[in-house]
Order: C-alpha cells, then sequence, then structure tokens
C-alpha cells in the first residue's frame, strides 16, 4: 500500500502534505481516474489491485469533489480526479507519464554501484511493510466469531468488577481469544505479539455495535419482506445510566408462522414534549416501513404513562392503521393498574414488586409463607392448599391479582412481620430490611383501601382479561362483550357513592381486624394540615381514589378497544374451530372488510368467504378442526383462499393475540435477560446480540460491515 500520491512528479507529500484518497473498487469509476492520470503502469493494474494498493492526494481533485463537512476529508461518491501540474500534464488529466520520468525516484544506490528497482519491486516492498488486509480480516472473523459464541451462550464479554472498568486481560471474551492462541491461532498471536494484546475495550465495544446495527438489519430486511407487522414495546429501563425503550417486531414468516423479535431500544430521554415525535424519528431511522405497521401495543408503568401515550398517539396520527391494542403477554388487570398514576394503587403495584422479589430470595421464605397460610385457614385444607399453589407461582401478574391479596395479607402481614422479627437470627440485615419495608405498607390504610377499591373495579373486568387469554372461542367472544363491560362500568361510575360506601366499608373492617388507623395519606396530612383535621376519610378515597381510577379504566378499555381492533378480533370467525361451532351463523363479513385494502382481490371476497365457510360447517366423524389462527394458517387448503390466507396472517400479527408456544421467545429472554444481567454489564447493543443469537449473521459479512464502519482502524492507521 502506497504512502504517497501515485501521480506522476507530485511532491505533495513533501512540500504541501495532502489527504491520500485510495481508487475505487467500481471498475467504471476506476477506469476514469486511471486514464485520466495516464500512467501506463497503473492502466495495467485490477481495479481491486488498485484500490489496495494506490493512492491519490487531493491536490488532484476539485474542491467541489471533497466533502468538508466531515472531521476527516472525504471523496463525494461521484469524484473524479482532473487536475494535474506538470511538463507533461494538464489540468485535463490527458497529458502523459512516461516511464523513465520517475527514473531517478526508481533507483537506489548501493555502495558505488546504482541499482535500478522496478515499480513492482517498490510497490512488493510497500505490501510487505504495510498491514496485511486479508490477514487482518482473518482476525476479525476469529473475533466475531468469539463474539457470537459467547452471545449465544448468553455470557457477557467482560465480567462484574468492583470497579468501574475491567482490563481486557480478565473477560471472558479475552479468555477465548487466549484459548484460541494457546491452540494455534497464529494470526491472532501474531496481533498480541505487535500491539501487546488481542482487541482493547474500545475495539470490542466497535465489535459488538457492528453485530447490534447487522443483527437489526437483518431482521428488519425480513420484516420487510414477509409485508405486515405490529409493533410492540415494554417499560422503559435503565441501562448504563440511561433510560431506553425496548422495542419488539411481530410478523408473520414465509412459512405462515407467527415470530416476535426484539429489534432494541430507542432512547426514552429529553423534553417530554419532544419525546414522542423523537422516538417515531428514531423507530423511522431503522428503515422500517411504517406503512405497513398494522397495529401497537404498549406495556408501561404509571411513571412512563403520559409519555408512552403520547407516543401511541404519535404513531397512530402519522400511520392510522397501526391500531393500539392490548398486548397478550400481560393480563388485562394488571395493565389497567399499571398505568394508573395515583399514589395509592401506585403503592399496591410497588408492594406487588417488593413481595414477588422477597420470596424469590430463598425457599425458606416461601415455607415460612405458605405455614402462615395454614394458620389462618386451620379448617380448610383445600383452601389453603389452593392458596399454597397459586402462591408458588408470580401471582401478582394473574389477572385475580388483587383478590389473591386480599385473601393472604394477614398471612402475608404475619410472615414479614416474623422474618423482620428475626428471633432465630436466620435471615440477613438487607432480608429483615426488606420484611419491614412490605410490612410498613401493609399496614398503611392507603394500602389497604386501594386494594379493595381495585379488586371490586376489577371484578368487572376480570371475566373479559382471562377471555382475552383464552382460546380463540374465547377471545371471538370477549370481542362481543366490551359493550357490555363498559356498561357496568358506567353505572358504577354514575352510582359511585353507594359502590363507594361497600368499599369502604370493608376496607374498614379488614383495617379494623389488622389493627390499621383510617386515616388518610400522610402525605396530604402534611400539605393540607387545617383540611385534614376536618375531612372524613370516606370523603378523601371517594374524590382521590374510587371516582378517578373508574373512569380511568372506562377511558383504557374505550382507547385499548376501538372499532377497528374489536373488528380484527371478531375475524377470529375464520378459524375452522369457531365456524364450526357457529355453523348456523352466518359469516360475519363486515368485520373482514376492514382489510379490503390489504387483500388481493376485494371484488371476490364474498363468493370466497362463502366457499371458506361452507368448507369448515361440517365435521366429519373424528375430524379435528385448528382451534386458532396459527393452526388455521398451517391448513394446507389455505393456499387456494388466497384472500382468506391474507386476512389471516393480519389477525396473527395482532399484539392482543397470544404467541404460540414456540414463538413466544423474544419476550421471555428480554425478560430473563433483564432480571439474570448484572447491572454492571448490562449494554443496550449486547442485549440486541444475546437476545437474537439465533439470527444466523454470516461471520464474512460482519467483516465487511466493520471494515467500511471503521476503515481506519481497517487500513492500519489506528491500532487495536
Amino acid at each position: 500500500m502506497q504512502n504517497q500520491c501515485a501521480a506522476a512528479g507530485c511532491s505533495s507529500r513533501k512540500s504541501d502534505p495532502q489527504p491520500l484518497f485510495r481508487f475505487p473498487r467500481d471498475p467504471g469509476r476506476c477506469k476514469q481516474w486511471t486514464e485520466n492520470c495516464q500512467i501506463p503502469d497503473l492502466m495495467e493494474k485490477s481495479p481491486e489491485e488498485l484500490y489496495r494498493y494506490y493512492r491519490l492526494c487531493g491536490k488532484h481533485f476539485e474542491t467541489t469533489s471533497v466533502n468538508t463537512d466531515t472531521p476527516n476529508a472525504e471523496l463525494k461518491d461521484d469524484a473524479v480526479p482532473t487536475v494535474f501540474d506538470g511538463p507533461n500534464q494538464s489540468h485535463s488529466g490527458q497529458a502523459k507519464r512516461g516511464r523513465d520520468s520517475t527514473k531517478d525516484n526508481e533507483t537506489k544506490t548501493t555502495g558505488r554501484k546504482r541499482v535500478k528497482k522496478s515499480e513492482e519491486q517498490i510497490i512488493k516492498e510497500e505490501m510487505q511493510d504495510a498491514p496485511d488486509e486479508e490477514e487482518y480480516k482473518q482476525y476479525l472473523k476469529t473475533l466475531f466469531e468469539v463474539l457470537l459464541l459467547l452471545g449465544e451462550q448468553n455470557i457477557p464479554p467482560t465480567r462484574p468488577t468492583d470497579g468501574q472498568t475491567e482490563s481486557s486481560g480478565s473477560s471472558n471474551f479475552q479468555a477465548l481469544l487466549e484459548y484460541a492462541m494457546v491452540n494455534g491461532d497464529e494470526v491472532l498471536k501474531k496481533r498480541h505479539n505487535v500491539n501487546n494484546g488481542c482487541c482493547s475495550a474500545e475495539q470490542l465495544q466497535q465489535l459488538i455495535e457492528t453485530c447490534e446495527k447487522s443483527i437489526r438489519s437483518k431482521l428488519v430486511q425480513e420484516v420487510k419482506e414477509n409485508g405486515f407487522f405490529s409493533l410492540l414495546t415494554d417499560d422503559p429501563v435503565k441501562i448504563s445510566g440511561k433510560c431506553l425503550l425496548p422495542v419488539f417486531l411481530r410478523y408473520v414468516d414465509q412459512s405462515n408462522y407467527q415470530r416476535e423479535r426484539f429489534v432494541g431500544f430507542l432512547s426514552f430521554e429529553g423534553d417530554v414534549d419532544d419525546l414522542a415525535g423523537n422516538l417515531l424519528s428514531e423507530l423511522e431511522g431503522w428503515d422500517l416501513d411504517m406503512e405497513q405497521c398494522r397495529g401497537q401495543a404498549h406495556s408501561f408503568s404509571a411513571p412512563h404513562f403520559k409519555q408512552t401515550r403520547a407516543f401511541a398517539a404519535k404513531v397512530i396520527e402519522k400511520y392510522p392503521r397501526a391500531v393500539i391494542s392490548l398486548r397478550s403477554t400481560h393480563a388485562l388487570n394488571v395493565t389497567l393498574a399499571g398505568s394508573m398514576s395515583f399514589p395509592g394503587v401506585q403503592l399496591v403495584m410497588s408492594t406487588f414488586r417488593k413481595i414477588e422479589a422477597f420470596f424469590s430470595q430463598s425457599p425458606l421464605l416461601q415455607a415460612d409463607f405458605e405455614d402462615a397460610i395454614s394458620i389462618f385457614y386451620p379448617d380448610k385444607e383445600e383452601k389453603v392448599n389452593e392458596l399454597k399453589e397459586i402462591c408458588r407461582t408470580k401471582w401478582t401478574r394473574r389477572q385475580d391479582a388483587f383478590e389473591v391479596a386480599l385473601e393472604i395479607i394477614e398471612a402475608l402481614l404475619l410472615c414479614v412481620d416474623s422474618v423482620h422479627d428475626n428471633e432465630d437470627m436466620r435471615w440477613t440485615d438487607q432480608v429483615t430490611h426488606n420484611a419491614l419495608e412490605i410490612s410498613q405498607s401493609l399496614t398503611d390504610f392507603e394500602f389497604i383501601i386501594a386494594l379493595v377499591v381495585l379488586k371490586n373495579v376489577m371484578t368487572l373486568t376480570r371475566a373479559l382479561g382471562n377471555s382475552l387469554q383464552g382460546s380463540s372461542m374465547d377471545i371471538h367472544f370477549a370481542a362481543s362483550t366490551i359493550k357490555a363491560v363498559t356498561q357496568s362500568l358506567k353505572e358504577v361510575s354514575e352510582n359511585i357513592d353507594v359502590y363507594h360506601e361497600f368499599w369502604n366499608d370493608e376496607a374498614v373492617n379488614l383495617a379494623t381486624t389488622m389493627e390499621v388507623p383510617v386515616k388518610v395519606p400522610r402525605s396530604f396530612s402534611r400539605k393540607h394540615q387545617m383540611e385534614a383535621r376536618t375531612l372524613r376519610p370516606e370523603s378523601f378515597y371517594k374524590e382521590h381514589l374510587s371516582v378517578p381510577l373508574v373512569n380511568h379504566v372506562l377511558a383504557e378499555l374505550t382507547r385499548l378497544f376501538s372499532q377497528d381492533h374489536l373488528m380484527t378480533l371478531r375475524c377470529l370467525s375464520l378459524v375452522p374451530a369457531v365456524i364450526e361451532q357457529y355453523k348456523s351463523t352466518e359469516p360475519e363479513e363486515a368485520c373482514i372488510h376492514v382489510f379490503n385494502s390489504d387483500i388481493p382481490n376485494a371484488g371476490t371476497l364474498s363468493a370466497e368467504l362463502h366457499c371458506w365457510w361452507v368448507k369448515w360447517s361440517k365435521k366429519g366423524k373424528d375430524e379435528t378442526f385448528a382451534s386458532n389462527v396459527q393452526e388455521t394458517l398451517q391448513v394446507a387448503d389455505v393456499k387456494f383462499f388466497p384472500n382468506m390466507l391474507a386476512v389471516l396472517r393480519l389477525v396473527s400479527i395482532t399484539p392482543t393475540l397470544a404467541l404460540q408456544e414456540s414463538s413466544d421467545v423474544a419476550f421471555r429472554r428480554f425478560k430473563t435477560y433483564m432480571e439474570t444481567m448484572p447491572d454492571k454489564l448490562k449494554s443496550k447493543s449486547l442485549a440486541v446480540l444475546n437476545l437474537n443469537h439465533d439470527v444466523g449473521l454470516d461471520v464474512d459479512s460482519l467483516v465487511e460491515t466493520h471494515a467500511q464502519t471503521y476503515p481506519d482502524v481497517t487500513n492500519g492507521s489506528s491500532t487495536a
């Protein structure tokens, strides 16, 4: 590789240092360059050889050909050298360069003897002195192979340390590289000997970022090839001190199987008013075709309620067909409660999280809890066994979580108080402290009445939530019951005085049993001392809890179950088992018309739908029909019904519908990663790699992408 300009007689290196530019790899442009240079030796070289070993300096390009907006000088894509000065050259670049014009530069004196050196010999020596590009690519290939292996095994490249940073020598990544050297990897050995190490922390981060971008690019391309998709997000998380929004995409692949993939994080920081627009812009920057988005679902906790709602509204404002819906991985009642910003409800939800984390620490804690349940139900063995079984699961995420909590609250208090007392010295200070925090929440009247109100209001939506997480038959039926549920909630809202009186009595009775004083929240008392002295707790909680809670549930149900969303769920009537069940009913053609612009031939829809309905209306002896959308998409005959196939694929990406067990891995992997990976080792780029280790990246492509992204490193201008 030359470190000087290839143009004849150019002295830029000596008197006027200029940036050097590679010859282009493109044969057409490379030919233009060589013709303008008029150097016969260069004309004999291949474009690849010119690209690798020859350069022209900036003096030979018009100023308009150089991009000055970047920190380092870069040529524009269409740049061609046209400026050449010299006795045998013109500005047009049509002069010739003679072989003898560089005669003095091609000779070398050894003692008294002057030995001529051909240009080929000079290039050969320069190639020996320059870094070997192919060797460097082999080195990168080894690094990527090791990194992908760690990603597949969900092993972080670095290890958790007490300090802020970790030396590369102690990392898992470095350990595997050293193992490869021991087993004869000569390229790694050479690199290690030259640079006193195989890979710096900075280069490792570059490798990880290359993997992240390549994975996301491949996933987005796959989504594009398969058509429509849905956008899903989860509650923002903190990684390396930054608030990030996890993003998933759901689509149906070419084999008609549901797929859901984690594609990365969006920055969830900045001014609230601009955040929604920034999130959408960053999402579009991933090259997603948002015009193909047909659904969106966002799971969030109360602190992020306004920002996430604004983002969802921004998406639907620009892409009206991205229908807002519920996410199947979250119970409806827990989703509704989690989005409430009322202090009492937030206290309940935060306490639930503490309870789940507390009892997951040790089987002994769980055993103590179950013993406490037995104490409070001494003569009800069946009830005790049922509650114990429930409490061995993540019961705080169930549809009936608030009912379960009220049934076990006294046993729970007995257990955590016993742990806090720690009379037998079994527990650490941290465990006893956590027990005290839970005990303080359970004995706060604000917690008790909020739990009671949640239980009574969510009783009205519990059956709906159960149906939405049930079979296709259940979901199809649930779409017809939304109106009845909202009507019941409106009735409660209109008669809130009566309902709240019952709820308040229930809460006061429980508080009396638990010896908890009935009072307004301490935070309110401090801010409004005079008013708090005369204000009755019953009135306070009606205005600040019951009324807004019922109204919030009503508003959220209306938002989550728009007409388009309900029409999509009603399209589950196309599932053969549902058709067979309702064989006396006419096809629900009106619902399917919502997809008229997305199906192959809307003109034949009615006839095709009728044939489809007739096909599945009668079931033969011992014959079984597909019972959900996924099974229906795998029916062999579905290919003969192109409109039905298109509609079923669109219904299948609806976030409300649960994924098949084999497809529902992205969210579980994400939760596992966030719960098990130490905070010091969490990385937004590594998460994409770890959670998509099965994407099947081509290592050679990764090397090429990395070389293009970091050309200075590839060219040897900086070391690892």
